[in-house]
């Protein structure tokens, strides 16, 4: 009777076992497909396209195309861009052909928004300007004056953007403020190209030339270089390089994307964007392309 008793009981558990595991699998399969609908619903609906201006250090480095499927999907709106110098790319703000700009030449930006062509300026991220060139005859240094003093007085090599870039601005700032005029070296040439080409240029001439930091990092590790190239002055002050972005001004040109701009400049500046910023180029190249500082004043 016992026994009978115990087989009853042990058939009564297994059942209640089986029931309670059916439950729980019902149950998951549920949540699953709830998380699943939910994560569909956090996608954003499309939007249409965002027009922006920028400079090639933006794309050279690779930074746009990591960027902008996040865009699409928090926000709808998909990114297109037109890469060029920052002197071109404020312009084509200028002529309201875009519908925000980032860029990196402070003056040139605050001189946007003066003449009524940009709203307001926010800083999104940093890296610096390095030179580049051969390790001889110029020795390693962190004094840009010093570098650019020795090129002319010994008419060394220099690829020069020439493209009134922010890269190319910085340059002509510096030759400017040492009175030095780079015409007088027979070596000095203008690529009138993008970072990555005037690198590859000054590449194949065993020149020097300035870049910043974030092109050449992944210049010199994606890129097949002929000549040595190497970083021959870093770390002066005056080779910080700043980029700000700038909604064009929707008073100017009532027809520009003001809503999709402002979406994108709020974007940029969160902090989980500014988070990949910060670690983007980390795991490839041992170090961040770009250091984030939204919120700054920089």
């Amino acid at each position: 009777m016992k026994k009978k008793l115990l087989a009853v009981f042990l058939v009564a558990v297994m059942s209640f076992s089986l029931a309670t595991c059916g439950e729980k699998k019902e149950e998951k399969k549920e949540e699953t497909k709830e998380t699943t609908e939910e994560k569909k619903e956090e996608k954003a609906e499309d939007k249409g396209k965002l027009m922006m201006a920028t400079t090639t250090s933006t794309e050279d480095t690779g930074l746009l195309d990591y960027l902008k499927p996040v865009f699409k999907e928090d926000t709808g709106w998909d990114l297109e861009w037109s890469a060029v110098g920052t002197g071109e790319a404020l312009k084509m703000g200028e002529n309201g052909d875009v519908d925000v700009v980032l860029v990196h030449a402070k003056a040139s930006e605050e001189e946007f928004i003066a003449n009524g062509f940009g709203v307001e300026r926010f800083p999104v991220m940093y890296n610096d300007f390095v030179v580049v060139g051969p390790k001889e005859p110029v020795a390693k240094t962190d004094d840009i004056n010093t570098v650019f003093t020795q090129i002319i007085n010994d008419q060394l090599p220099f690829v020069s953007r020439g493209d009134d870039s922010g890269t190319d601005k910085k340059e002509k700032k510096i030759w400017e403020s040492l009175s030095l005029d780079p015409a007088a070296d027979p070596n000095y040439i203008e690529s009138g190209q993008g970072m990555g080409a005037t690198i590859t240029m000054a590449d194949e001439q065993k020149a020097y030339c300035l870049t910043d930091r974030g092109t050449w990092l992944k210049q010199s590790k994606d890129a097949t270089l002929e000549s040595e190239l190497e970083i021959i002055c870093e770390g002066d002050k005056n080779l910080l390089n700043q980029y700000g972005v700038i909604a064009v001004s929707p008073d100017k040109y009532p027809e520009v994307n003001n809503e999709g701009a402002n979406d994108f400049i709020e974007w940029i500046c969160s902090d989980k964007i500014q988070k990949l910023i910060g670690e983007y180029g980390t795991d490839e190249y041992g170090q961040a392309l770009f250091t984030p500082n939204a919120g700054t004043d920089s």
